[in-house]
């Protein structure tokens, strides 16, 4: 199903450790083996898992681009939960708090109410199909592929919203990384790959937002040349997988 597949340009195009990729792979290989063998409730879990971590990755970089208002977003949450999410050492740690809650940090990239009432009816549908209550919601084939457009449609609504966030972070990396000497790598693509990508959870679709930002902002940088180098670096590197 080649929508349902479109969901890998939104996740990480590489992850931090082994044990995160071999996470997603195992819900991209369970969705594949329930959706060939017809049991399309337990692929549509997998893939509510897969798109929840989808909004993981989104929180993680809200946190990383706005990071105060991020803290002021907690208010409510409790203290010890406030505390872990701050502490997190990867987005995965913030499946430990309640879907719906998690849901509502995403009006910090200006998702409204209404928005995030839609997002949280999918957790409703997991939930109904994640219950031993005698249903299978999904006998056809059809039904699991009326669901993936919902999700998708939902996807890319957060995606696009996300913009400005991905836009911040990657200001903040040019500014951060233009001087070689001063840099965690001195070689450009190992900067990139290692405290853009890898640190910053980046997607093939944010990849996308990087690639077109317009360094004009960053004009009157001192570093400026250093900006131009590591922004053509991130072309050269990157060209063929955001196509």
């Amino acid at each position: 199903m080649d929508e349902a597949l479109e969901l890998a340009e939104f996740l990480p195009a590489s992850f931090k450790s082994p044990n995160e990729q071999d996470y997603v792979n195992f819900l991209w290989e369970a969705f594949d083996a329930n959706y060939t063998s017809g049991k399309y409730q337990f692929a549509f879990l997998a893939y509510h898992m897969l798109t929840m971590s989808f909004v993981y990755f989104k929180v993680w970089q809200i946190r990383q681009a706005r990071n105060a208002e991020f803290q002021h977003g907690l208010i409510g949450f409790g203290k010890e939960i406030e505390k872990n999410l701050l502490e997190a050492s990867t987005p995965f740690a913030f499946s430990t708090v309640n879907e719906r809650s998690i849901l509502r940090l995403l009006k910090l990239i200006d998702c409204d109410n209404s928005k995030i009432g839609a997002y949280a009816k999918l957790v409703d549908d997991r939930n109904n199909t994640a219950h031993p209550n005698g249903n299978v919601f999904y006998r056809e084939v059809s039904a699991l592929e009326t669901k993936v457009r919902e999700v998708m449609r939902v996807v890319r609504e957060i995606q696009a919203h996300s913009q400005q966030a991905i836009e911040a972070i990657y200001a903040q990396f040019l500014a951060d990384s233009a001087d070689p000497e001063q840099r965690e790598f001195e070689d450009s693509a190992d900067q990139i790959r290692e405290v853009l990508i890898h640190g910053n959870y980046l997607s093939t679709q944010d990849i996308r937002f990087c690639m077109a930002y317009d360094l004009g902002q960053l004009a009157a940088h001192p570093m400026i040349a250093g900006i131009q180098a590591l922004h053509e670096s991130l072309h050269s590197s990157y060209a063929e997988e955001v196509v």
